[in-house]
Parts: C-alpha cells; sequence; structure tokens
C-alpha cells in the first residue's frame, strides 16, 4: 500500500472533502482526487461514496480509515518524543479537561508554566465530554470522574468540594437562606437532565433535604461555566465547584455547612507516554498549583 496515497486518504478522510483536504496537503483538489482514485484501483475497492454535498466512507473506506488513524497517531506520538530531549522538554503537548475548569482555574495558570517552559507548545482543549487519549485526541486529560479506557495511567490530582453560591445582589434583593428547607422559595438553577453532566450528582441542590425534595429551577444551562455565569448576574442560587469561585468577592457561599458531592480530578494520559518529560513537568506543575491553590488535604498522589 503506497504511504503518499494513504497520506492522502487519511486527510480526505478527515476533511470530508477533495477540496478542504487539498488545502490541508497543499496540494490541488484534482491532485487529490487521481491519488484516492488510484488507491482505490490497487485496492480493488471503493474507499468513499461521492456526492453532490461532500464524500462519505464506504464500508471498505472506514475500515481503511479506522486503521490510518491509528498508524498516523502512533506516528504523531513518535514524532513528538522523538524531538524532545530527556532534559529539556520540548514539542506539542494536547490538554484537555472540561469547560469550566479549564476555563476558570486552568488557563490562568498556563503563563507562568509556559515562562517556565517556552518550548513546549501547549493547545488547551476545553471539552465536557472525553476525547480518546489512546488515539491521541489529547495527550494528557484532566477529569472529573475516573478514566474508562484501559491502558490509561492516572493520578489523582484533587478533591474538588461543591457548595452553592449566590451573587451579594440576590441576596440582598431575596434575603439569604438560613436552612434547607427556605431553598423551597429561591430561584436555583440547574443542570438539564437529560444532558450528560461532567462531574457526578450535579443537581444535587434540587433534592437536598430530609425528606428529600423535588425543587423547580428557574433555569436549567448545559454548561457549568454558564450556570457560575448565571449565579454571578444574580439570577439566583447554584451548587458550583469552589474552584470556580476562587476571587470573586462578590459570591457568597449560601449555607456555609451544606456541601454537595466530593469530586475526584484525576490527571490521565497514555501508557506510551510514560517516560515523556513534558507530561512530567505539566503534571508536577499541577501538582504543586493545587498544593498552593487549595488545602493540603485535597492534593493527593497516586
Amino acid at each position: 500500500m503506497d504511504w503518499d496515497k494513504l497520506r492522502v486518504f487519511h486527510a480526505v478522510a478527515e476533511a470530508g472533502s477533495f477540496t478542504h483536504a487539498g488545502e490541508t496537503l497543499n496540494l490541488s483538489q484534482s491532485a487529490v482526487s487521481r491519488q484516492i482514485s488510484a488507491l482505490e484501483e490497487s485496492l480493488h475497492v471503493p474507499l468513499f461514496h461521492r456526492h453532490a454535498r461532500g464524500l462519505i466512507l464506504t464500508e471498505q473506506g472506514e475500515l481503511l480509515y479506522r486503521t490510518a488513524r491509528e498508524v498516523f497517531a502512533k506516528l504523531s506520538m513518535t514524532e513528538a518524543m522523538l524531538s524532545e530531549s530527556k532534559e529539556h522538554p520540548k514539542g506539542p503537548l494536547k490538554v484537555t479537561t472540561t469547560v469550566a475548569f479549564g476555563s476558570t482555574w486552568l488557563t490562568p495558570r498556563i503563563r507562568e508554566f509556559l515562562s517556565i517552559y517556552p518550548d513546549v507548545r501547549l493547545t488547551l482543549l476545553l471539552d465536557d465530554n472525553e476525547l480518546d487519549l489512546s488515539m491521541r485526541e489529547a495527550d494528557i486529560a484532566i477529569r472529573m470522574v475516573p478514566p474508562r479506557q484501559p491502558d490509561l495511567i492516572q493520578r489523582h490530582l484533587m478533591t474538588v468540594r461543591v457548595h452553592l453560591y449566590a451573587h451579594k445582589s440576590y441576596l440582598e434583593k431575596r434575603g439569604t437562606p438560613q436552612t434547607v428547607a427556605d431553598l423551597d422559595n429561591h430561584d436555583l438553577i440547574a443542570y438539564p437532565p437529560e444532558a450528560k453532566a461532567p462531574v457526578p450528582n450535579i443537581n444535587w441542590a434540587l433534592t437536598v433535604g430530609d425528606p428529600p425534595q423535588e425543587r423547580s429551577p428557574i433555569l436549567r444551562v448545559n454548561s457549568l461555566y454558564a450556570i457560575y455565569r448565571a449565579v454571578d448576574s444574580g439570577l439566583g442560587i447554584a451548587s458550583v465547584p469552589d474552584f470556580i469561585t476562587e476571587g470573586n468577592e462578590d459570591l457568597v457561599r449560601v449555607l456555609p455547612d451544606v456541601a454537595g458531592p466530593r469530586i475526584d480530578a484525576y490527571f490521565v494520559y497514555a501508557e506510551e507516554l510514560r517516560h515523556s518529560k513534558r507530561i512530567a513537568v505539566f503534571r508536577d506543575f499541577l501538582v504543586k498549583k493545587v498544593a498552593e491553590t487549595f488545602p493540603a488535604s485535597h492534593a493527593q498522589g497516586a
């Protein structure tokens, strides 16, 4: 199987069109089309269904794409490791984490990391869905649930605490709840039950009490960061991880003795990257920042 044609096929399968693949490869659309046709002829199978809206992989094309994707992912990992000296962290590093954690806690600390390691080319991928580390969609994941994928190395990074918060302006207008029962008379902000939440038991505030209650929120939104912004606007009360509210003096912890579920955050990466210097320095940097930000009891080793 011709390697150049396989490279072109991979680009076309990723892009979904000859034109976009050509832009990525710096080739003309006709040159890309010829390479794909030649590959199909050599394999004696069609790889794409061609139609007016673009290209769709055939069953045989899907099989080849899965293999090609894995090969190129391994090559990308190998290239990155070869470019890195054992003493000097260097090269690309893709880190994925949830939108809320990445936006509020992680991103403000990146400037310090890059000032220490300027040769690391860092990319942050903020996504509440889990990216596939084994397929090199990212090198590192910081996750609020234990990883389900096999062959991943995980380190417990910290334990996140969750409390109820409201803006000062809301409490001045509506009063401050003194008991859990008082939440029945307040505007609550929650996560949609049908949406996949980035942390477990995210809507505990709607049921907290003895016996458990069934409160209706004034707003549901499928983003913890958006929930935080809604609270910060004075809309109502919501369950928010403590790391999101750090430094915001206008937010008040409501019913401070009432806490939501503990959330364990994990630093996760693929087994193949065990000896990567970039992984090691980023992990050590995060562990140091966690120790500075949270009480010592929240940071634990693996």
